[in-house]
């Protein structure tokens, strides 16, 4: 399936400001284009899923959260909004009071099913053995993803078609499923692996030039997957203020946290995650919802201090210009 897309490249599926518009033209510039479906339900799966269809007839992806179950402990749960608090004051809203974990999984990988998705991609684990099967009835390519070799074994050994790996230098959550959390280079990541699985290997994580993608690609990957160079382009739907913040960040100002989510990911500092770099965390998703209303009035107000500004490490070299022309300074030295 990966040999149907026309160059070596994938559009990182970046839940929450991947657009239609972003799919489609990825597509179109002949590079495999991805929905981060991660925090949609079924329904809104269906809908993005068919507003691609519309505007391509070329392959594409969709990307899932494998959910995992969060244990709810009340007291941790308290410490972390009483953490948030004084932020939740400073926007003037209300704290979150509720948070419900809705698992949306399943109706997610029936939507892809029911629509002849002919690409899927997993992360933060492996699907359930009937799932896959489930998938391979419907003739629909399997990609999981990898922070160690460990990890792309097992997506080899479950049976999946591709694996991506993902370096230290990626922006966004860590794909990781096993213990303990671990940061490998990608570099590192891809001369520990090559050669030791079979499937195809996708290289993810810090790529934002001509000479990343050839780098990679000369290890023995199949092709790059980046996040950051398209979360800037004009089709992308990150917000004004997230892409000023990007466009105007430097050489190593990023940042591991856990902060926004619960889930370490990597982003550029601000304040939100310097005063939160000590703070009691709720557990993945709980974090997510609690901090949910933090970034949606931070977007309206324009306050880039308190967004989860997720970039690569090399993603001050970003540009906002079209995806088309993203793809083709990428390519540069690819022949």
């Amino acid at each position: 399936m990966l040999q149907q897309i026309q160059k070596p490249i994938i559009q990182a599926p970046m839940a929450g400001v991947t657009t239609p518009q972003l799919v489609i033209a990825s597509c179109e510039a002949g590079i495999l284009g991805s929905i981060g479906a991660g925090y949609l339900n079924g329904e809104e799966t269906r809908a993005f899923i068919q507003a691609v269809k519309q505007g391509t007839d070329k392959p594409f992806s969709v990307n899932l959260f494998v959910q995992e179950e969060p244990k709810i402990d009340v007291f941790v749960l308290q410490e972390a909004r009483v953490a948030l608090q004084p932020i939740y004051d400073e926007l003037n809203i209300p704290p979150v009071q509720t948070v419900i974990s809705n698992d949306v999984y399943s109706a997610q990988l029936q939507v892809v099913i029911d629509e002849n998705v002919p690409i899927c991609s997993f992360t933060f684990g492996l699907p359930a053995a009937t799932d896959i099967q489930r998938l391979k009835a419907a003739g629909i390519y399997m990609i999981g993803t990898a922070t160690t070799l460990e990890e792309a074994k097992a997506v080899e050994a479950a049976g999946l078609d591709a694996v991506v790996l993902q370096g230290s230098e990626a922006g966004g959550h860590r794909g990781t499923f096993t213990e303990p959390l671990t940061f490998i280079s990608l570099q590192d990541l891809l001369a520990q692996v090559i050669g030791q699985v079979q499937i195809p290997v996708i290289a993810a994580g810090g790529i934002a030039t001509a000479h990343h993608v050839k780098e990679v690609l000369a290890q023995g990957a199949v092709a790059a997957q980046i996040g950051t160079a398209f979360l800037v382009a004009e089709e992308s739907g990150a917000s004004a203020t997230y892409k000023q913040a990007i466009l105007q960040s430097e050489n190593d100002e990023t940042t591991l946290t856990k902060a926004f989510t619960g889930k370490y990911a990597r982003g550029l500092k601000n304040d939100f995650t310097e005063r939160l770099k000590d703070a009691v965390v709720a557990p993945y998703p709980l974090q997510h919802h609690l901090t949910t209303a933090i970034r949606k009035e931070s977007t309206a107000q324009g306050r880039s201090e308190f967004l989860s500004l997720w970039m690569g490490a090399n993603g001050h070299l970003a540009k906002e210009v079209p995806v088309a022309e993203i793809v083709e300074a990428l390519l540069a030295e690819v022949k």
